[in-house]
């Protein structure tokens, strides 16, 4: 097998452009849609409307204005830590950085573009490798840029970061082992890792299944030496890439969402038989909306990014390619990963072998399908005798689909139905589209194969129809939800201004919403109760369930556990027009109207407490736990939960709340302690970009409570002098001041992040070094050489 990389000239440019072209082509309807009817900019649906528009426009502001502390996630938390997942090491996000921050929702879809143009290019460098011609080659990167798992994960955007930059890297390890080129795989290594260490830890497990595949297909052949430097790269990358990765790794090893093993048979089968089916056809259907099930109910399918649908041709080359040349490391990659997909604990070594079910992972044995598919297509007589015989077993296996829709059924009531599909209208859709693929792709198999100008027709035939099934999935992701985030614009970008008018700046608070969008004290930046983030301080995690608020990948505290509102300081609450007569429904004491904007009614809490306030009663946590948890607050209003420790420690200043006071949980009382907390408050508070300050003047000696997310990145002085921060409410913070005058100052810095940066810029210098080598190296050879 010939092995060296084609001395054609590079069509890298052509499949950028096309790429490129072809994604703005699938965005510019739903563009025009949003900007006629839906008053701005281009909105999708789930993630991508509550999460990434407004992350990239929060991010691009803090970033510019400096800090570490961000106020405006969720109750407080590192900025590093909750975004460094999302966008912080993405270059993507440090490119948009040029675009003001309040432009930054105009700027998704043209990065969106960019983002499928590259991994596009990428995947076509790989593949030049391995297809052998440059037509065939161009194919396998346009088969990428838009395969199902591309398409599917515009949902959520930040993944396409991934897709697009994860080619470059295996194409660099290639470029290492079989050319022994050696310099660029470090930067690839480090540029993949700094961009989302969580995929990076599924990438790190697919380098070695691919690195051991080709070994196995003695077509990786590598000595002592070669691997040993093959390694040092590795490490080299690794320790260049890691500037955010010690950060996050101290924060999510406090995270309950990343620590959930399997147990039992869980190891080896999933819990529901429907998930083997939903795997199974994921490569033969084109892809749901993510927050849908169709033919599959039960299972954990929504949001997985289940999907190896390829456009057009299917898995057709895969299959072709596995049969036609069975000692390949393309077909031990494939037979392997298909072999991960149907084992939960292999498909979870993807992710730290968390239980949680993801497919995230598939765009990597989806590259690799690419190229098979390419190579069996680009190669005549491996196609005649194989593609025919792989395309009768995806025709039959789609066409098999069709019997979800049909099986007789009974709904809830007894009564009878056809099919188990959820939605008659939109199963068919994606079968219709998913069976007009494989017919195509027979009609020119047919037309086309083996003669002149098949490799250019069959990828037109890819364009067009990745542009045809593309509009239907994003049709069907977002005009769903066209109702449901018709005032997206209205209550976000276009409040801005409004509510800035309205609310005073004249002491810190947090706001709460009601029947509104996600993450709007992000366009506010204010602090909201009502927050979507998955990576926010690990003990907002651990305070919530301790008061009956359900936290896993949001906050959302119920409007009833209203004494919440007091212990957290929340001073309004925006409730959305539409949700108005809700709110009134909910009876609701100790709220005022007191102001309104064309998106909002907004209430102001009269039991406002401002932040900082002490206590003259501490509660156990055994008496805690005596109160059923939404009703604990209340408790927590009246006295500051302390350990055993803290407890005795503060015996002189605190009194054990008496046994009856757990009784008296009602309304009339909470008010009372709410005004018992806003007379122990603090003279001043502050919220600083790095933490926040304080000014008391107590009597006497007093234990301060802030409800502030604890994070072992806080350190604090009181009149200068270091003080020991105590974590109390199961995640919150105090702190002891004396009497009199003094001055509280709260500093974050992100744990770990001077340790990483460290390692990383020494990393970065030592690259350099190696690079000034290898050049060296490079020049005396070539002086070397006779003339």
């Amino acid at each position: 097998m010939q092995l060296t990389l084609p001395k054609q000239k590079s069509r890298y440019r052509q499949v950028f452009l096309l790429c490129f072209l072809v994604a703005a082509a699938l965005f510019l309807p739903h563009c025009i849609a949003d900007a006629v009817g839906g008053g701005g900019y281009f909105h999708y649906a789930g993630d991508f409307n509550d999460q990434q528009i407004n992350f990239y426009q929060y991010a691009n502001a803090f970033v510019k204005q400096g800090g570490t502390f961000s106020w405006a996630t969720d109750l407080g938390s590192g900025f590093v830590n909750a975004y460094s997942f999302y966008l912080l090491g993405s270059p993507f996000f440090w490119l948009s950085l040029w675009v003001p921050a309040r432009l930054m929702p105009w700027m998704m879809v043209p990065l969106l573009c960019l983002k499928m143009a590259l991994a596009g290019g990428g995947a076509y460098l790989w593949a030049r490798r391995w297809v052998r011609n440059e037509d065939w080659s161009v194919v396998a990167g346009c088969l990428y840029a838009f395969s199902g798992f591309t398409v599917y994960n515009i949902f959520f955007n930040h993944f396409l970061d991934v897709v697009a930059l994860f080619p470059y890297m295996l194409a660099s390890l290639d470029d290492a082992v079989l050319d022994g080129k050696r310099g660029p795989f470090p930067f690839w290594v480090a540029l993949n890792l700094v961009n989302n260490y969580f995929f990076f830890a599924g990438q790190a497990v697919f380098l070695i299944l691919y690195f051991l595949c080709m070994l196995a297909g003695r077509v990786y052949k590598i000595g002592p030496r070669s691997f040993a430097a093959l390694a040092g790269e590795t490490i080299l990358g690794c320790a260049m890439g890691c500037v955010l990765l010690i950060p996050a790794g101290l924060s999510l090893l406090q995270n309950p969402r990343t620590i959930d093993p399997y147990n039992g048979y869980g190891y080896l089968v999933y819990g529901n038989s429907q998930q083997y089916g939903a795997i199974l056809y994921s490569a033969f259907l084109m892809p749901d909306a993510p927050y849908f099930k169709d033919m599959f109910q039960e299972g954990i399918l929504k949001h997985t990014s289940m999907t190896a649908y390829l456009p057009l041709v299917g898995i057709v080359g895969g299959i072709a390619f596995c049969r036609g040349r069975r000692n390949h490391p393309f077909t031990y990659i494939l037979k392997t990963c298909i072999l991960c997909a149907f084992v939960p604990v292999l498909n979870s070594a993807f992710y730290a072998l968390n239980s949680s079910y993801y497919a995230r992972w598939y765009y990597m044995p989806v590259l690799v399908l690419c190229g098979a598919t390419a190579y069996v297509l680009g190669r005549p007589h491996l196609a005649q005798r194989q593609v025919p015989r792989a395309w009768r077993l995806v025709a039959l296996v789609t066409l098999s689909a069709a019997a979800f829709a049909v099986v007789p059924n009974t709904d809830e009531d007894g009564n009878f139905k056809l099919g188990v599909v959820d939605l008659q209208p939109r199963f068919w859709g994606i079968f219709a589209v998913s069976v007009l693929g494989v017919l195509l792709f027979w009609a020119l198999w047919k037309l086309a194969a083996g003669r002149r100008g098949w490799a250019r027709a069959f990828l037109a035939g890819v364009l067009a129809f990745s542009f045809l099934y593309g509009t239907v999935h994003l049709s069907l992701t977002k005009y769903p939800q066209w109702e449901t985030d018709a005032n997206l614009i209205a209550e976000t970008y276009d409040s801005v201004d409004e509510i800035n008018e309205i609310l005073p700046e004249d002491a810190f608070y947090r706001l709460d919403a009601y029947g509104a969008h996600n993450n709007l004290g992000l366009w506010f930046d204010k602090s909201c109760l009502q927050f979507f983030n998955s990576t926010v301080a690990p003990s907002i995690m651990e305070f919530y369930p301790e008061v009956g608020v359900t936290r896993d990948v949001n906050s959302k505290p119920a409007a009833q556990n209203y004494a919440l509102r007091g212990l957290l300081s929340v001073r309004y609450t925006l409730v959305a027009k539409d949700s108005a007569d809700d709110w009134a429904n909910e009876k609701l004491a100790g709220w005022t109207l007191c102001g309104e904007t064309s998106a909002y009614d907004i209430y102001r809490n009269d039991n406002w407490v401002p932040m900082g306030f002490t206590y003259d009663y501490y509660v156990t946590a055994d008496q805690l736990e005596a109160v059923p948890e939404e009703e604990r607050a209340q408790i927590l209003m009246r006295a500051l939960l302390l350990d055993e420790d803290q407890a005795e420690t503060y015996a002189g200043l605190l009194q054990p709340l008496p046994e009856a006071e757990l009784d008296d949980r009602s309304f009339t009382t909470y008010t009372e302690d709410c005004a018992d907390r806003r007379g122990s408050s603090v003279a001043n508070f502050t919220a600083t970009r790095t933490g926040f300050t304080a000014h008391t003047s107590y009597a006497d000696q007093e234990l301060v409570f802030f409800s502030v997310p604890y994070d072992d990145g806080f350190t604090a002085t009181v009149n200068g002098v270091p003080a020991v921060i105590e974590k109390v409410d199961n995640g919150l913070m105090a702190v002891l001041v004396p009497a009199g005058d003094a001055d509280i100052t709260f500093t974050y810095h992100t744990p770990g992040l001077s340790l990483s940066a460290g390692i990383s810029l020494a990393g970065v210098m030592v690259y350099g070094v190696y690079l000034l080598i290898l050049y060296r190296i490079r020049k005396r050879k070539l002086n070397a050489e006779p003339c």
